[in-house]
């Protein structure tokens, strides 16, 4: 039978976990974050740092526990069978497949720079600029098709050609030094704590590069190596997006950008790449040319990472009797999951296709993308049963960690907001009540309840706690009921719903 191939070391889960991480998030959430918070986007940064450092934690000792190919869309299936299983994954799915098209898209807007065709003024794909999404993701193909070595090598390659790049832009645009916006304008943090809770949902899509690092368990020469890569990439990652974000605040020349000084809210209507933007309005041509190179470079590297661990998704999936079984075929010369990687790169064109004659499709996926972050919340619950089971953990202070992490993932999805918790929630249930019928998913539902109330929970809290739709609470308050009744109500339970039996980990799909 044929297996997957071990071939990452630990520099190659590092670039890859980097290189995954910093391409749209670190360009476009920057300044939406500055939007919210003003120069709080600094604190923003760092807290969703600390934050995102505990949900990784879990993928730390879970991934040793059960080092896997798509793991983390397994790992629940060990403690609380196959319901909370079919809902975890299909929550992980959605987050990889919208993943990908959103970065080929980004980078057909880098190529719109040089040849102004293929994005609308209102910043939506042209029918041209879909159909050039939907050759990126087939593009990807490639990089992901020939074998765990040939993937490596190419993303060591790319990988450290994109960080040098990144971190050159970076440090380019903070010699502008118009230090004066980080005092005047409100100072710090003009909208108070509460606009650093509602810029950290837009941090976690640039953070979310460290979960990639799990899905490729499987094909990692030392599985601990897991772990210290994690730590590794959360830390690179937040070296470069503080520095992004600084560069973004003192290149900030309000007039030159055509808004009203102090009116940090504006931002958000900067057209485009802002960052690209900032770099015309100064006329600095190395830089113009160097952001946008990567404008191009960055979202395509990051593009055909989550293509090759979405296809671990599916495969993972597919193990678990989810979809169907020939997804877990895998290539006997190149040894990886060619038809989970086939079918997702075709799903993938077809939405970057549809983002055009439909642009409200595009806003959607951005929105949909939330149900990733429903997927966290499942760790925590799991890394806490097999403690309660008997399974000695690898962490010290395991407990304390699962409890910090839950409290985290449960913040990340409400301060998420109105509509796009219920546009994920809406796919999610729709995917998963399919699926559940076709793969006669039968058994677990008990198991699963506390999970489903969650989501309900989260959902509620989402439309009443001033994140977008009512504020019969304010957000403080809403994150302050949210942390309290996941911690003390939701955790326990799920904790205490687990499986009488904790499976070992098995690879043969039953």
């Amino acid at each position: 039978m044929t297996q997957l191939k071990r071939g990452l070391s630990l520099s190659s889960l590092v670039i890859l976990g980097l290189g995954g991480a910093v391409g749209t998030g670190v360009l476009f959430s920057t300044a939406g974050m500055t939007a919210l918070a003003g120069p709080g986007v600094i604190f923003a940064w760092i807290i969703g740092a600390i934050m995102y450092a505990f949900v990784g934690l879990t993928y730390v000792e879970l991934g040793q526990i059960y080092p896997e190919a798509g793991g983390p869309s397994r790992y629940s299936l060990y403690t609380h069978g196959r319901a909370t299983n079919l809902i975890n994954a299909f929550s992980d799915l959605i987050w990889y497949l919208f993943i990908p098209p959103i970065e080929a898209l980004a980078t057909v807007e880098g190529i719109n720079y040089f040849w102004p065709h293929f994005i609308t003024t209102q910043g939506n794909p042209t029918t041209l600029g879909g159909i050039a999404g939907a050759i990126l993701m087939l593009l990807f193909l490639p990089f992901n098709y020939y074998g765990i070595k040939m993937f490596a090598k190419s993303t060591n390659w790319f990988g450290i050609l994109k960080l040098v790049l990144y971190g050159l832009a970076a440090i380019g645009f903070i010699t502008f030094a118009r230090f004066a916006n980080f005092n005047h304008y409100g100072g710090w943090v003009p909208f108070g704590f509460s606009g650093i809770w509602a810029a950290i949902p837009l941090a976690m899509f640039a953070f979310g590069g460290i979960r990639v690092i799990p899905d490729y368990a499987e094909e990692v020469h030392r599985p601990k190596d897991i772990g210290r890569a994690i730590l590794w990439v959360v830390l690179g990652q937040t070296v470069l997006y503080i520095l992004f974000a600084m560069g973004f605040l003192t290149s900030l020349n309000w007039s030159a950008v055509k808004l009203h000084p102090g009116s940090w809210s504006s931002i958000s209507s900067i057209p485009g790449n802002p960052f690209l933007t900032l770099a015309s309005a100064a006329h600095v041509g190395w830089l113009i040319a160097l952001t946008a190179v990567i404008a191009i470079v960055g979202p395509f590297v990051t593009g055909y990472i989550y293509q090759g661990a979405g296809s671990r998704i599916l495969f993972a999936m597919s193990r678990s009797g989810l979809v169907s079984a020939r997804l877990r075929e895998i290539n006997e010369e190149y040894a990886i999951p060619v038809w989970s990687l086939l079918v997702f790169t075709i799903i993938g064109a077809v939405v970057a296709y549809i983002a055009a004659p439909l642009p409200s499709i595009y806003n959607l996926i951005s929105d949909a993308v939330v149900g990733g972050y429903i997927g966290f919340a499942v760790n925590p619950v799991a890394m806490m049963a097999l403690r309660r089971s008997g399974r000695p953990g690898v962490l010290k202070g395991g407990s304390t960690i699962a409890v910090l992490a839950f409290a985290a993932a449960s913040l990340i999805v409400y301060w998420s907001g109105w509509p796009s918790v219920p546009y994920a929630v809406v796919l999610l249930t729709f995917a998963s009540v399919l699926f559940g019928l076709i793969y006669r998913v039968k058994e677990g539902y008990k198991n699963a309840l506390w999970y489903i109330v969650y989501v309900l929970f989260l959902t509620f809290m989402t439309y009443v706690g001033g994140v977008g739709a009512k504020s019969f609470v304010n957000i403080d308050v809403g994150s302050i009921l949210v942390v309290l009744v996941s911690v003390l109500v939701f955790l326990p339970w799920g904790v205490g719903s687990r499986l009488s039996s904790i499976g070992q980990g098995q690879l043969n799909g039953e």
